[in-house]
C-alpha cells in the first residue's frame, strides 16, 4: 500500500461467517442508530406534550378522553341533580315534622323559637300544664296528628314515654332570712309511663310532685315512626323514618323562667314491608339503568387516563435512561415531575368517587341502603372534581385567559370578600358527624382558598409581578434541561396531515400553527 494513503475500511472475507466490516463502519452504524433512538425519543416526547388540537393535526389522533370527559360531565351532574332533588324531599319531610311536633307536643307554641329554645314558661301552673299537654298529646297522637305517624319502640325495645327529672339531691332554702342548705350532688330519676295508662293517672304519681328550687331539668323521650309518601309523587319508593323525639325543661339557671327545648333526630331504616303498584317500579329501573351507565362511563374514563399516566411512566424512564446514558449526569425533580399529568390523577379520583357514589346511589333508591350523607358527600364531590378537570381543556383557547379588566376586578373582588361565614358556621348540622366534618373542612379549605390566598395574590401582583416580567425581559426566560432537548428537534411539520373536510369546521383545526406557543400545554 504507498505511503501516505489511508486503508479503505472494506469489508472483509471471513470464511466462516462470509463479510465482516471493520471497527470504523461498525461505530458509524452504532452512532447512526444512536441517532435514530434519540430522535424518535424527542419525537415521542414532543407529541406527548401536545395538546389534544395538536395530537390531530399531527397524527389525527381523536381526543377519546376529552370526549369522554365531557359525556362523563352531562352524566355526573344529572345524577347529581337527580339525587338532590330526591334528597330535598328527605331533608323537607325531616324539617316539616319537626315543625308538626313543636306544635302537637309544645303548649303554646307560637310558631316560632325563642333564641335558640322553642318557648318558655314562668309560673309553676304553666310548667305542669306543659308537662302534662305533652303526655296527653302523645297519649292520642292517631286521632290527632295530620301525619302518617305511628307508635315506636325505645332504646329499651318498649313503647311509650319515658321521663327523666334532674335535681339536687336534697336541700332547704329560705330566701326571706337569706338561708341556704343544699347537697350540690345531682339525682336522676326515671319514669316509664306507657299507653296502658292514662294521663289522669299520671297526674295523681308522686313522681310528678316537682320541688323546683332544687329541680334541674325535666326530660320527656318518647320514638315515633313514619313513612314519607310525597316520594311516591315523584315515581320513587317511599322511605320509612324513625323520630327520636326530646322535650327539655330546662331550670338550671333557676331565675323564675324555665327554657323549654325540642329536639328530633330522624333516622331512615329499612322498610320491612313495600307493596307498591303502578309505574314507580318501571321507573326504578330506568334510574338504576342510567346510573348503570355512569359506572360504565366512570370505569373507561378511569382506564383511559390509568393507561395514560403508565405510558407517561414508561415514556420518562426512556427519557431518564437516555440523558444517563449520554449526557452522565441524572435529570432535575423538575424536569421528572413533567411526566405526571395532575389533571389525569384528579379525574381517577373524581372517577373512584362518582363509582363508589352511584353504587351507594342506586343500593339506596332500591332501599337496601339509607346513606344518603355519604352518598351525597361523594356524588358532590366528585362532581366538583369533574368540573374542575374540565378548566385543563379551557386552557387551551386562548380566549380563556383574559377578560375585561372590570370583570376581572369584580371577580377578584367578590372573592376576597367571600360569604357570611359565621352565619353558615351556625347552620352547619351537628347531629351527623360525617356531615359536620365534611362541612367544617369544605368551609376552611374555601375561606384558605378563595380568600386568604386571593389577598396574597393582590399583594404578588403588586411587588413582584413587575420586576419579574422586567428581568426575564431582558435576560429571556431560563430554560430546563427538557426544554433545551426538545429545543435540538425538528419542525413538527412532518406529522402534520391535510384536515379532512368534515373537521375543518373544528375551531382547533382553524387556530394557526403559529399560535401554539400561546397554548397552555400541560
Amino acid at each position: 500500500m504507498p505511503s501516505g494513503v489511508e486503508a479503505l475500511d472494506l469489508p472483509a472475507w471471513n470464511g466462516a461467517s462470509g463479510l465482516s466490516w471493520g471497527p470504523r463502519h461498525r461505530n458509524a452504524m452504532a452512532h447512526l442508530d444512536s441517532e435514530v433512538k434519540e430522535e424518535c425519543l424527542r419525537e415521542d416526547l414532543k407529541f406527548y406534550f401536545m395538546n389534544p388540537c395538536e395530537k390531530y393535526r399531527a397524527r389525527h389522533q381523536i381526543p377519546w378522553k376529552l370526549g369522554l370527559q365531557i359525556l362523563k360531565i352531562a352524566m355526573v351532574t344529572t345524577q347529581l341533580v337527580r339525587f338532590g332533588l330526591s334528597n330535598q324531599l328527605v331533608v323537607a319531610f325531616k324539617e316539616e315534622n319537626t315543625v308538626a311536633f313543636k306544635h302537637l307536643f309544645l303548649k303554646g307554641y307560637s310558631g316560632t323559637d325563642e333564641d335558640d329554645y322553642s318557648c318558655s314558661v314562668y309560673t309553676q301552673e304553666e310548667a305542669y300544664e306543659s308537662i302534662f299537654f305533652a303526655l296527653s298529646q302523645y297519649h292520642q297522637l292517631k286521632n290527632i296528628s295530620l301525619g302518617t305517624l305511628g307508635y315506636g319502640e325505645n332504646e329499651d325495645n318498649r313503647i311509650g314515654l319515658k321521663v327523666c327529672k334532674q335535681h339536687y339531691k336534697k336541700g332547704t332554702m329560705f330566701p326571706s332570712n337569706e338561708t341556704l342548705n343544699i347537697d350540690s350532688d345531682i339525682e336522676v330519676d326515671c319514669v316509664h309511663l306507657d299507653l296502658s295508662t292514662y294521663p289522669q293517672e299520671w297526674k295523681n304519681s308522686s313522681f310528678f310532685r316537682l320541688e323546683f328550687y332544687r329541680l334541674l331539668q325535666v326530660e320527656i323521650s318518647f320514638h315515633l315512626k313514619g313513612i314519607d309518601l310525597q316520594t311516591i309523587h315523584s315515581r320513587e319508593l317511599p322511605d320509612c323514618y324513625v323520630f327520636h323525639n326530646t322535650i327539655t325543661f330546662d331550670n338550671k339557671a333557676h331565675s323564675g323562667k324555665i327554657k323549654i327545648y325540642f329536639g328530633s333526630d330522624a333516622k331512615i331504616e329499612e322498610c320491612k314491608d313495600l307493596n307498591i303498584s303502578g309505574s314507580i317500579q318501571k321507573n326504578t329501573q330506568y334510574v338504576l339503568a342510567f346510573d348503570a351507565f355512569v359506572i360504565v362511563i366512570c370505569l373507561a374514563s378511569l382506564i383511559l387516563c390509568t393507561r395514560s399516566i403508565v405510558l407517561a411512566l414508561r415514556l420518562r424512564k426512556r427519557f431518564l435512561n437516555f440523558f444517563l446514558e449520554k449526557y452522565k449526569r441524572h435529570v432535575c425533580n423538575a424536569d421528572q415531575w413533567e411526566f405526571i399529568n395532575g389533571w389525569y390523577i384528579l379525574v381517577i379520583i373524581s372517577d373512584l368517587m362518582t363509582i363508589i357514589g352511584s353504587i351507594l346511589k342506586m343500593e339506596i333508591k332500591a332501599k337496601n341502603l339509607t346513606n344518603y350523607d355519604l352518598c351525597s358527600i361523594l356524588l358532590g364531590t366528585s362532581t366538583l372534581f369533574v368540573w374542575v378537570g374540565v378548566i385543563r381543556y379551557l386552557g387551551y383557547f386562548q380566549a380563556y385567559n383574559f377578560e375585561d379588566l372590570n370583570t376581572v376586578a369584580e371577580c377578584l373582588f367578590s372573592l376576597v370578600n367571600g360569604d357570611d361565614m359565621f352565619a353558615t358556621f351556625a347552620q352547619i348540622q351537628q347531629k351527623s358527624i360525617l356531615v359536620w366534618l365534611f362541612s367544617r373542612l369544605y368551609l376552611y379549605s374555601f375561606i384558605s382558598l378563595f380568600i386568604y390566598m386571593i389577598l396574597s395574590l393582590f399583594i404578588a401582583l403588586i411587588t413582584d409581578s413587575y420586576d419579574t416580567i422586567k428581568k426575564y425581559q431582558q435576560n429571556g426566560f431560563p430554560e430546563t434541561d427538557l426544554q433545551e432537548f426538545l429545543k435540538e428537534c425538528g419542525s413538527k411539520e412532518k406529522y402534520q396531515k391535510e384536515a379532512s373536510p368534515f373537521l375543518s369546521c373544528i375551531c382547533c383545526l382553524r387556530r394557526k400553527g403559529s399560535d401554539d406557543h400561546l397554548v397552555l400545554m400541560n
